[in-house]
């Protein structure tokens, strides 16, 4: 149900009219609901006492003093917080649930890296829907996603939560999942409040590690780190989230610029911006707000209208800081008005509670484990395949080796917390249930699972860390692998990370495959048995050993509820892959940052050779990904050979499969601007369509390029220009496409 802006207006008026300071700074207060069991490293990991904080939680409800509660999923749970909320708020306002729906809450989706390797927004749109339509079911109003941030560096461990290095791909990727969880308008049925995050720089951390400071120039963050924020705020995003850093010395909870400035004058932004968890609190351990009351009122001052909090809100304080002129009480209000508008508009005051019944229905629908099973096929990446090993024809016996391939949690990924573990199909299970009883089908894990030097936050949830099996022997169990691969006709080795190895707090110092992975892969394939290797991932790992020697090799990412079913119909060819990278892939961690679209520099010729000891070249380039089939690209045409300023190009070209199977391919369009006011990228996306194609068959695709893709971020005249210059047009199917053409833009523009 969409609602009246007038209407809204109003009854946010009726609502506020009698409201005092108190009450206000409440509806600004939202905390966390950790109903568990009590745990000395759950309370020394979140400062916490578990003992207490649901009761203190309660007790702020049955006064008025919440406004958002995050951390319940359990529809009675939810409609049982909602009375006391209600219940205790003299206007009887209920509270508003967000929780992390990042790559689904039954079912599990790909992470979203896989999603946007897959590198179709109707598929990535059609996965959030189903994840807000189990959401909303369950009484969850609002995701803590998508995130947004542009990630360059893979040690990184929450590049798994985004699109990868690319803005244009990572914005596209972006305003799909808004739309995924918001639909049309907020209000629409079945949908949440999409909340992108982490505004803004949070993926460029100093050395790739979790949390640490963040230094950008304008012209990275104009042209690279902001743009995913703008499409989404653009395509009526309800929230935005806040990043744990400082950006360039200034923590962004506290930054006039980029709340005030850019977020609400620049882009126009009228939804609400919350704080990530304990970041109002975290002012104080920056070094920038003297006490928690300065921090409210400094986070307030420049745009902060809720505030995620564990225990003791430093919002708690609003009312100090508003009786001591720290702020002035027309901030409080702008801030109150916005989120009470966004629960007017989901409907909360007139129907605020949850069908349990329905609920149940929604989370067993079968129809959202299809679209599991889709978005797996669609993410899923074939790196390398020598020989046409894949897909498999007619083998008699298959070995499947490697920890990973029997792990339902490894099998769905971080950031998931409402799974059914039981649902989960496995890659074994998913080959053993495809390939029937005419194939033999023999295991072995071959290692114990890799650990951890610093255990995982969210390993005190249970079930998250990986276990070693009781009375393993290394040397027994490593020798069975190799003799099952040995006697089989395909090995399929599956390795990676464990998943409580990324996500948040789990950078890396390493890409190697950890623990044993690597003899295991080098013993079986001493076999002489043909490989194909499995990736469980969210990040590049060190394969220079398996390109070299691994015939066939297929990211899977962490696919998912559906995970084990869509990798067996990929690599018996049910469905054919054509996901594509959205990273650069380095050959090792010494490469990094690596980004295909760096700017031109001092004697471009070497740049392969920039270190002595390895290439300075990536192991795969951004964009890569093959197929079942092979795509000729044909008959580039521009439309024109000199536009204006103002004027478009259109791009046309011809893509055909010249191979003896059906393919998907995602056609690439990349651009090159020769010389102008700035030195600029030597190739920046600009364009992409993902088909697919019969054997033989051919499609003529157009791409636009117009002031949208051609404008950029000048930093000496700190302003978007488009240069008199000539601008190379490059089409195919990665970031080193070769069909190329070439126009002139003969008038510049300044905004």
């Amino acid at each position: 149900m969409t609602v009246n802006s007038l209407d809204v207006a109003e009854r946010v008026d009726a609502l506020m009219a009698d409201m005092t300071v108190a009450e206000k700074a409440g509806q600004l207060t939202q905390y966390f609901y950790f109903n568990l069991a009590p745990s000395a490293e759950i309370e020394a990991t979140l400062h916490t006492d578990f003992s207490e904080q649901p009761r203190m939680v309660e007790a702020a409800l049955r006064d008025g003093k919440v406004g958002s509660l995050l951390f319940v999923t359990d529809p009675a749970e939810t409609n049982r917080l909602q009375r006391l909320a209600i219940e205790g708020n003299r206007q009887g306002i209920p509270v508003l649930f967000g929780f992390d729906v990042i790559h689904g809450l039954r079912t599990i989706l790909p992470v979203p890296i896989a999603m946007a390797a897959s590198w179709d927004p109707a598929t990535i749109e059609q996965g959030q829907a189903v994840a807000a339509r189990e959401s909303r079911a369950v009484g969850i109003h609002w995701a803590f996603a998508p995130m947004v941030d542009i990630a360059r560096d893979p040690r990184w461990g929450r590049i798994i939560e985004g699109a990868g290095e690319d803005p244009y791909l990572g914005s596209a990727v972006a305003v799909a999942q808004v739309r995924g969880f918001q639909g049309e308008a907020l209000g629409a049925v079945d949908r949440i409040i999409a909340g992108p995050k982490h505004f803004a720089g949070y993926g460029a951390a100093l050395g790739g590690r979790d949390y640490d400071e963040v230094n950008l120039s304008d012209s990275e963050l104009w042209n690279v780190y902001l743009p995913p924020f703008k499409a989404v705020v653009d395509a009526g995003a309800g929230n935005i989230m806040t990043a744990y850093m400082a950006l360039n010395g200034i923590p962004a909870t506290g930054n006039a610029w980029l709340l005030g400035d850019v977020l609400r004058q620049t882009w126009g932004f009228d939804g609400f911006v919350v704080s990530d968890a304990q970041a109002v609190h975290n002012l104080l351990t920056h070094g920038f707000a003297a006490d928690l009351t300065d921090a409210a009122a400094r986070a307030l001052q420049v745009g902060l209208d809720l505030e995620m909090a564990l225990t003791d809100p430093a919002y708690a304080h609003l009312p100090e800081a508003v009786e001591a002129g720290l702020v002035e009480e027309d901030a409080l209000d702008a801030s109150v008005r916005r989120i009470l508008a966004a629960k007017i508009r989901l409907g909360l005051l007139d129907d605020p509670y949850v069908d349990e019944d329905r609920a149940r229905e929604v989370l067993a629908d079968p129809a959202h484990r299809a679209v599991a099973r889709t978005a797996a096929q669609r993410s899923a990446v074939l790196l390398r395949n020598e020989g046409d090993l894949l897909p498999l024809t007619s083998p008699g016996s298959i070995a499947v080796i490697g920890p990973l391939a029997d792990s339902p949690r490894d099998t769905i990924g971080p950031w998931v917390f409402d799974y059914d573990l039981a649902e989960t199909v496995t890659v074994l299970q998913g080959i053993r249930e495809r390939a029937g009883d005419d194939v033999k089908i023999s295991y072995a894990p071959g290692i114990r699972p890799a650990q951890r030097t610093f255990p995982s936050m969210f390993d005190m949830w249970g079930n998250n860390a990986p276990v070693d099996p009781a009375d393993f022997d290394d040397a027994a169990e490593l020798e069975r692998a190799v003799a099952t691969a040995r006697d089989a006709d395909i090995a399929v080795v599956v390795l990676g990370e464990w998943q409580n190895m990324i996500g948040e707090a789990a950078s890396r110092s390493s890409l190697e495959l950890p623990g044993e992975q690597l003899p295991l892969l080098q013993a079986v394939s001493a076999t002489g048995t043909p490989v194909v290797l499995l990736i469980m991932n969210g990040r590049p790992l060190d394969l220079r050993w398996a390109a070299d020697n691994v015939p066939a090799i297929l990211d899977i990412w962490y696919p998912g509820t559906q995970g084990g079913a869509a990798v067996a119909d990929l690599i018996f060819g049910d469905v054919a892959p054509g996901g594509k990278l959205p990273f650069t892939w380095p050959r090792t961690v010494g490469q990094v940052p690596m980004i295909y679209s760096h700017t031109i520099s001092h004697e471009p010729d070497s740049q392969g050779r920039r270190y002595w000891d390895e290439q300075s070249t990536p192991l795969f380039p951004f964009g890569h990904g093959l197929s079942y089939g092979r795509f000729d690209y044909t008959d580039l045409v521009l439309d024109r050979t000199s536009i204006t300023a103002v004027e478009t190009v259109t791009v046309s070209v011809t893509v055909t499969n010249s191979g003896p199977r059906v393919g998907d391919e995602v056609a690439q369009l990349y651009i090159s601007q020769r010389y102008g006011s700035a030195s600029r990228p030597v190739r920046q996306l600009k364009g992409f369509q993902r088909l697919s194609l019969a054997a033989g068959e051919s499609q003529t695709l157009r791409f636009s390029l117009g002031p949208d893709e051609l404008r950029y971020w000048n930093a000496a005249s700190k302003d978007w220009l488009i240069d008199v210059t000539a601008i190379d047009v490059f089409v195919g199917s990665d970031s080193t496409a070769d069909q190329t053409d070439s126009f002139m833009i003969t008038s510049s523009s300044q905004s």
